[in-house]
This record gives structure tokens, C-alpha cells and sequence, in this order.
């Protein structure tokens, strides 16, 4: 056992004792994560799921437990109307946090029925036994978050999670979201991680479970927008039932360590996933997008596209997977990943799979990676464009009809000046219509 799980396991123990008017279903849930977490085995580059991300020098780090902050750090996030819950270092920020909307309650203050919904529900998407992860996650498990959404009804504003870690802190935070869609209930949640710099430490594990009843819609966005020296491991695992609809959107600056997977799960005839992803590390930073669709019923459909931008000497890794049952005939399935090497020292590993037992199906995956193509630049230069310039319009231009595509516009408008910052340039250059692009 490294040291890193031996932190965890002491963190996890002292939350068993300090707290004696914890729910016991909670104390029973951080018990069996403790239990899988103490015997799973470590990840190696033997270990398929982690061969292209080493999880060696996580071994070796340090990381305090989280505690009240001293103050956190002006932060503004988005400027939409939602309901607003933000924690600080991992702990709950009151004072910046909205009153909870009647849909969600923290797993602490879960009422009886509350808590036999998070038992009937946590950790069944996440499995704790199958992911090293979710059973940290179970084990360190304080702060959970439910929003249960009624039959028919509609979140009237989105739900606005926000994880801030601060300088000095260095914690080793722990967040849980069960989002719960009865019956043709609709609601959007956003949630925002970041940093007050690229030099604040501090390692995140956020696992995030949906359950999408018959004929409800969900949007979902997450924003891995920390700095170059965090590390983060996080999970969304998702059940579609009969005519649901799953719309994510996912983007990653990039860090020390960032490892985000995705497992979506069509259990209902007719439901669908719209899921589109960005990410942009630069310098040493590395972003692991691993993603997981199972069709298991007929008539159901997936369109997922992500994009990548890697520069320096980054690294990113894209491995995507659509498995199709042997029922679920009539399945109509795309996955596409595209990579822009904007450095010849960047690297990017991309495995798109498709495993198909069904005979009626139409499905098509595909992988490129690719440089900023010379003729394109020349021709920018020669209508007066500056070199530079073309270069940061050609690279934006590679996954502008992502970001163009997002509906929420208050998510839209916070990612543009963060995009520019990244690149380095105006936010104009990052205005343009994807038409303009077209021609180039």
C-alpha cells in the first residue's frame, strides 16, 4: 500500500469515529468503501484502463484532509441565474451558497425518505467494486449531494455546483452528486471545478451519478478549469431509461493529473446521448478522457464527439468505447475524436472501440490527430492575418463548432475569455462564425 491510499484509509477512518450522529447508512456506506478500497489493487501500465496514465508519482504525494478555509478567495464562476453551492477546499461555503432549491439536500441531512433514495441509488452506477476510485469516494464520503428532480416537473433554474481550492491548502477533497430525474422531470446542473491558480495543489476525487427516468432530460456541463499543479479523478455515470435524454458537455484545461471517465448506460428503448467534449493541455499538463456507452435495448442512439488541442510538451489520452448488446438491435451509434498537435513535442494516445454483438445496427467511430496544416496558415497570412494570429484562429477554429454548440449562454460566455487566456490571444479571434473557417 502506497502512500497515498494510506492517507486516504487514515482520513477515512478518523471521519468513522469523529462524527457519532452520522446517519448509520451513511457510516455503513464509508465503512464499505474503506473495506474496497484497502484491498483494491493499485493501477500499473499493465493495468488496461490506466496503461497510458501512471499512477506512480499520485503515489507518493502528500495531501491534508480538508478543513474550514480561512477565507476563500473572490470568485465570481458564472454570472447565470441558478442555484448556487459552493464549496471551498471541500467544505461547504455557506456564506456564498444559495438556499437549496426543495429538489436537493446534502446526504448529511437527508430526511428517511431522502436516505432510502441515496441508498437505493448510490453506488450503483459508480461501483465502487469495480473502480478504485468510487470506493475512495465511499470511504471519504461527508458532503454528498442529492438533487431528486419529481415526475413531471422542471428545475426552474440550473443547478450550479462550484469546487474551489485555494492556495496554501494542498486537501484531499472529496465530492459526491446523485442527480435523481423521475418521470418526465427535466433539470440542468453545471458543475465548475477550479483553482485560485496554476500553482494550487491539492488532489480532487468527484464521482457524479445520474439516474434519467422515462421521458426526462438532463444537461450537464463539467468544467475542469483548475490550474497546472492540481490532480483530479472524476467520474459521471449515467442511466437513461425508456425516452430519456442525456445532453453533457465536458471540457479540461489540463493538469498534473487529470483522469475524467464517462459511463452511460442505455437501459430504456429510445433513449439517446448527445455527449461532446473539449480539452487543451499545454505544458507538461495531462487529461485522460476514458468514456464508456453500453446500449443494452433496442432504438436507442449516441452521438459523441470530442476534441483536443494539445500543445508543449502535453499529453492527453482518449479512450472511447461504445459496446453494443446483443439486443440492442436498431441502435444507431457515432463516436468521433479529432486531436490538433500544435507542437511536435505534444502527444495524444486516442483508442476509439466499438464492440458490437447485434446484426441490426448502424455505428461508425473514428480517430485523427493531426497538425495545424501549412496551406491554411499561408492563406490567412496572405489576406494580412498576422502569423500568430492565424494560428491561435486555425486552432480555435478546430473546436469552435463544439463550443458554439453549447445552449447555456452564461456557460458560453465564461468559456470564451478562459479559451483566450489559454491561447494567449484577444477574445475576438474567438468570435468567428464556423463558416468563416470553412473556406480556409
Amino acid at each position: 500500500m502506497n502512500d497515498f491510499q494510506q492517507q486516504a484509509l487514515s482520513q477515512a477512518q478518523a471521519l468513522l469515529a469523529e462524527d457519532p450522529s452520522v446517519p448509520a447508512w451513511l457510516t455503513n456506506v464509508r465503512q464499505q468503501g474503506a473495506d474496497r478500497f484497502q484491498a483494491a489493487s493499485w493501477p500499473t501500465r499493465r493495468t488496461e484502463n490506466w496503461k497510458y496514465t501512471s499512477l506512480a508519482a499520485l503515489g507518493k504525494k502528500s495531501f491534508a484532509a480538508a478543513n474550514e478555509s480561512e477565507g476563500a478567495d473572490a470568485f465570481s464562476g458564472l454570472t447565470a441565474e441558478a442555484y448556487r453551492l459552493v464549496f471551498v477546499d471541500g467544505v461547504l461555503d455557506a456564506k456564498a451558497s444559495d438556499p437549496l432549491p426543495e429538489a436537493a439536500t446534502l446526504f448529511a441531512d437527508a430526511n428517511a425518505a431522502q436516505a432510502e433514495l441515496i441508498k437505493a441509488h448510490l453506488g450503483r452506477l459508480a461501483d465502487s467494486e469495480q473502480h478504485l476510485f468510487a470506493a475512495m469516494s465511499e470511504a471519504l464520503l461527508a458532503k454528498g449531494v442529492l438533487l431528486h428532480v419529481a415526475a413531471d416537473t422542471k428545475l426552474d433554474k440550473p443547478f450550479y455546483i462550484i469546487n474551489r481550492i485555494t492556495d496554501g491548502a494542498t486537501p484531499l477533497v472529496n465530492t459526491r452528486l446523485l442527480v435523481v430525474l423521475e418521470r418526465g422531470a427535466e433539470a440542468e446542473v453545471i458543475e465548475h471545478y477550479a483553482t485560485a491558480s496554476d500553482d494550487t495543489t491539492g488532489f480532487v476525487n468527484a464521482q457524479t451519478e445520474v439516474v434519467i427516468g422515462d421521458n426526462a432530460r438532463f444537461k450537464h456541463y463539467r468544467l475542469n478549469l483548475e490550474g497546472e499543479a492540481i490532480h483530479h479523478v472524476g467520474g459521471v455515470f449515467v442511466e437513461l431509461n425508456r425516452d430519456a435524454n442525456f445532453d453533457g458537455f465536458a471540457i479540461a484545461k489540463g493538469a498534473e493529473l487529470m483522469r475524467i471517465d464517462y459511463g452511460l448506460l442505455h437501459c430504456g428503448s429510445g433513449a439517446h446521448v448527445e455527449l461532446n467534449g473539449v480539452y487543451l493541455p499545454r505544458n507538461k499538463q495531462l487529461v485522460d478522457y476514458h468514456t464508456n456507452v453500453q446500449h443494452c435495448v433496442p432504438h436507442c442512439t449516441t452521438n459523441e464527439v470530442f476534441r483536443g488541442i494539445i500543445g508543449d510538451r502535453a499529453r492527453a489520452v482518449f479512450n472511447g468505447r461504445i459496446h453494443i448488446h446483443k439486443d440492442a438491435q436498431k441502435t444507431l451509434a457515432e463516436l468521433s475524436n479529432k486531436n490538433l498537435l500544435t507542437s511536435n513535442k505534444a502527444e495524444v494516445d486516442t483508442k476509439p472501440e466499438l464492440e458490437i454483438y447485434a446484426d441490426d445496427v448502424r455505428c461508425a467511430h473514428g480517430a485523427t490527430v493531426s497538425q495545424i496544416n501549412d496551406a491554411a496558415l499561408y492563406y490567412l497570412q496572405t489576406r494580412g492575418v498576422a502569423k500568430e494570429q492565424a494560428r491561435v484562429m486555425l486552432s480555435f477554429g478546430f473546436i469552435n463548432e463544439l463550443i458554439q454548440q453549447i445552449a447555456n449562454s452564461s456557460v458560453l460566455e465564461y468559456l470564451l475569455p478562459v479559451l483566450a487566456d489559454q491561447f494567449g490571444r484577444d477574445t475576438d479571434l474567438l468570435l468567428l462564425d464556423g463558416d468563416d473557417l470553412d473556406s480556409v
